[in-house]
């Protein structure tokens, strides 16, 4: 971490974090699903070669999904960037688009199989004739896929579907690549998972205070974040976001460059703000130059108006590493900050009552 230090609000944040505390509070173990991370994309890798996807061509890539099930997109998005052949787009609704054609390549993302929205993408790509490929643990939408003929690639059942992130993410991977959207990152994945099994080893229960999750957790205890990225991080930024959303059940924002530097960047005038918010600036060796010159401007520019801006950088030499680096840094430091208000990070009580009122 660099840039200006915001000071925990609560003196007893440190000692909240204690690794007993984290397994008290955190009593269903969710911890233990993320600090997986660097073993599931091993695992992913393998589910996506047993898929047997073949040679599927197309014009374009759609990744169709919600929640969890969506962000591997567009991680799979950020990691390609440039070296993307032909457009890969995620689609988060009932409908993919009105120009959706035949040609293209439908990924439908569904952790549970169940997800209303994601059936219904399906449904429409089918009728469309585009070529499909289902990522999932079963349910309706992988008997949907065996109907049409359609590849599987499993997903192991018994994870929250926020937890499943190394998963989907490798199958939009898999997908591009049998799509001719983008080359194969294999490699990349292979020492992304060492990296990732490397840091949570250091980044777990037992860690320091001063470890980059439980420092984050605690400089944003009581507060509310804002997450910014720039290029390959703005994927990751949103993914800190849903996951503040969800593991600890508070309110989080996101924002990217350059886009911030349009509008929102006047927002961040109001001095009482200054109390309330802090901004997350996520940073890596692999963000273009001119992206990584107006973070730090950013992050100068918000000094002066009042503000403590803290800066993260994704470890790891290659695009998949920062990437996936920053994802297990931001989903660890949610389940740290849910320890903090004293919740178990598991329950995700206000999206099934959602789901009760709308079925």
């Amino acid at each position: 971490m660099n840039g200006r230090s915001a000071t925990p609000c609560d003196g007893s944040a440190s000692a909240s974090l204690a690794a007993e505390t984290v397994r008290a509070v955190d009593r269903t173990r969710l911890i233990d699903d993320v600090l997986m991370l660097g073993h599931q994309l091993e695992d992913a890798l393998w589910r996506a070669d047993a898929a047997k996807l073949g040679d599927l061509a197309a014009s374009r890539l759609v990744v169709c999904g919600m929640g969890g099930s969506a962000i591997g997109g567009d991680l799979a998005a950020a990691i390609l960037g440039e070296r993307l052949r032909r457009p890969l787009t995620v689609v988060r609704s009932y409908d993919p688009g009105p120009w959706l054609a035949p040609d293209a390549l439908v990924l439908c993302s569904s952790y549970s199989g169940q997800t209303e929205e994601t059936l219904a993408c399906f449904e429409r790509a089918l009728a469309a004739g585009c070529r499909l490929v289902v990522a999932t643990t079963g349910g309706e939408l992988a008997l949907r896929a065996r109907r049409a003929g359609a590849p599987v690639i499993g997903i192991p059942a018994g994870l929250e579907p926020r937890c499943a992130v190394a998963y989907v993410t490798t199958a939009a991977l898999a997908c591009a690549e049998a799509a001719a959207v983008a080359p194969s990152v294999r490699a990349e994945l292979e020492d992304a998972a060492r990296t990732l099994t490397e840091l949570a080893a250091s980044w777990g229960p037992e860690a320091a205070m001063d470890a980059e999750p439980k420092l984050l957790a605690r400089m944003l205890h009581r507060r509310v974040p804002v997450f910014h990225g720039a290029g390959a991080t703005a994927a990751a930024a949103r993914r800190f976001k849903t996951q503040w959303n969800e593991n600890p059940e508070l309110p989080a924002f996101w924002s990217e460059l350059p886009e911030q530097n349009h509008n929102e960047i006047c927002g961040w005038g109001d001095e009482a703000a200054a109390a309330a918010l802090v901004p997350v600036l996520l940073d890596a060796p692999s963000v273009e130059e001119r992206l990584r010159r107006r973070l730090e401007r950013v992050r100068v520019l918000l000094e002066q108006r009042g503000f403590a801006p803290l800066t993260f950088v994704g470890r790891g030499e290659t695009v998949a590493e920062q990437v996936l680096s920053l994802v297990l840094l931001g989903d660890l430091a949610s389940v740290y900050a849910a320890v903090l208000a004293g919740r178990d990070p598991r329950p995700v009580a206000a999206i099934k009552e959602l789901k009760e009122q709308l079925s």
